[in-house]
């Protein structure tokens, strides 16, 4: 007779207690493969394939262009939000699909004004000096100069302005160019930048010999039949969104989130309902939802995926204030187990604190993770960085914040015409975490290491032992939990990506 220790999901999440990530934890597995072996190829929806299970909130301080393109890159997708104009958001869907390996869209910039010492802070920071100069020191700006190490290396004086010592003369490519013409460019006058400029001079991207050779080509990247990066994008249940539809559809979009902190509403199953009839080439994923009788609604008026969670996120009040909701581990597991049998995948959204988290949501039944604080802060992330008390931060609200309701995420709450508006969630910080192509290949690496303890090489399998009982869990006492974290130490220092 098999040994089985611990207990399976059923036993675990199926009881009066609702459960949240860090109250259990997997069972270790047999190993016979090294982490590289693992896949971590699986379905966002019925349609759309991911090579990575990472997808971003739509929320307006975590996912814009940049972000969608990091994330499409490395595998995952990106999910633009709403709370801007129809054509803002189409626009951004455009750059996505758009986008070719090699340009940078957001190069740093900096003005004549600015002195060679904020040329070495870059370095320091980044490792890299070649940096463009325009008028005002901005992107879309009227390009003036450059300025690389052989133009500085050997000035002592670290305060001379940028004015005196950049190139003037620069080779230049105007915007529209391939990255074929461009690395040509770059390959037949030896250069080693090239910035793209418009037809009035303006800065809008940047090539780089270092990140062509770098970034030559990404294996995992998500791309539609046309080899263009996939990209999603959020819209609500109210008519203005049949307008958005329209002008989303137009860029390109491959999947919308009809984006409802309750997504159990005669609104959305209408809203699903007109998509499938007037866009049926674009993916729907529903939701939130965190019960079986919700997803069953939502299913049978077609809906691709469904996206999991009320309350759990890191900014968000709702199971506070509204005491509505359900804890983020039980309600992955039982949609999941309903959903699956359907053949409709779930994201699990919020309560995503770390790499671990990401492991247990795919291990409940989830075929991705939909994430907001920890992509936010990163370089792709919205919003400019500042200080405080030395740390480096960017600015993180939740959509039900009073500050982003006001700038029309009351949409996702049904409040758009309520006079008095109640916040289910707040604004804060997150530290920086740099660039996602650092942090995306990391989380994926540590993804790999995870399913490796499991004993399993893919999400598939992953998703077969937890229905046949194979895969074993064990719930975790407040004293385990402190256990199994960092303890009884004087100090330590944190790893980059904690």
């Amino acid at each position: 007779m098999q040994i089985k220790d611990g207990f399976s999901a059923e036993e675990i999440f199926t009881t009066p207690t609702g459960y949240a990530y860090n109250d259990f934890i997997i069972l270790p597995g047999y190993i016979d493969f090294a982490p590289d072996d693992v896949s971590l190829e699986t379905n966002l929806t019925r349609n759309i394939k991911l090579k990575s299970p990472l997808v971003s909130s739509p929320m307006d301080t975590v996912t814009e262009a940049e972000m969608a393109i990091a994330l499409a890159l490395w595998g995952g997708i990106g999910i633009i939000h709403y709370n801007n104009t129809i054509q803002q958001q189409a626009d951004l869907v455009s750059r996505v699909k758009r986008y070719e390996n090699g340009f940078i869209n957001k190069p740093l910039v900096l003005s004549p004004q600015h002195k060679i010492s904020d040329v070495d802070m870059i370095k320091a920071r980044y490792n890299f000096s070649g940096i463009p100069v325009t008028e005002d020191g901005k992107l879309n700006s009227r390009l003036v100069g450059m300025v690389t190490n052989r133009d500085i290396d050997f000035e002592k004086d670290r305060t001379k302005t940028l004015s005196e010592v950049m190139v003037k003369d620069l080779l230049t490519a105007r915007e529209g160019i391939t990255l074929s013409e461009a690395n040509n460019i770059l390959r037949t006058s030896k250069k080693g930048k090239l910035p793209i400029i418009d037809s009035e001079g303006r800065l809008v991207a940047l090539l780089s010999r270092s990140d062509l050779l770098k970034n030559r080509e990404f294996p995992l990247s998500t791309k539609d039949e046309k080899k263009q990066l996939r990209v999603g994008a959020a819209i609500s249940t109210k008519d203005e969104s049949k307008e958005r539809l329209a002008a989303l559809s137009e860029a390109g979009v491959d999947v919308v989130v009809i984006d409802s902190a309750q997504g159990n509403s005669i609104y959305q199953i209408e809203m699903i309902k007109y998509i499938k009839k007037n866009y049926p080439h674009i993916d729907i994923i529903g939701g939130n939802v965190v019960t079986e009788e919700q997803c069953e609604m939502l299913i049978k008026a077609g809906a691709d995926a469904l996206r999991i969670g009320m309350g759990p996120g890191s900014i968000c009040t709702t199971q506070t204030t509204m005491a509505v909701g359900r804890p983020q581990a039980t309600a992955v597991y039982r949609t999941a187990r309903y959903s699956n049998k359907q053949g409709v995948p779930v994201l699990a959204d919020g309560g995503i604190a770390n790499i671990g988290h990401i492991s247990k949501a795919l291990s409940l039944g989830a075929s991705t993770a939909m994430m907001g604080s920890m992509f936010a802060g990163t370089n792709e992330a919205p919003g400019e960085y500042f200080y405080d008390n030395g740390v480096r931060l960017k600015k993180y609200r939740g959509m039900a914040s009073m500050e982003a309701m006001e700038a029309g995420g009351n949409k996702r709450y049904f409040a758009e015409d309520a006079k008095i508006i109640v916040a289910q969630g707040v604004s804060g910080a997150v530290m920086d975490k740099g660039s996602m192509n650092d942090y995306a290949p990391y989380l994926l690496q540590g993804l790999k290491h995870s399913f490796q303890d499991i004993g399993v090489k893919n999400i598939k399998t992953l998703h077969e032992n937890l229905y046949s009982k194979e895969l074993r869990f064990e719930i975790r006492s407040a004293m385990a939990q402190r256990e199994g974290h960092v303890h009884d130490m004087y100090s330590y220092k944190e790893p980059q990506f904690m």
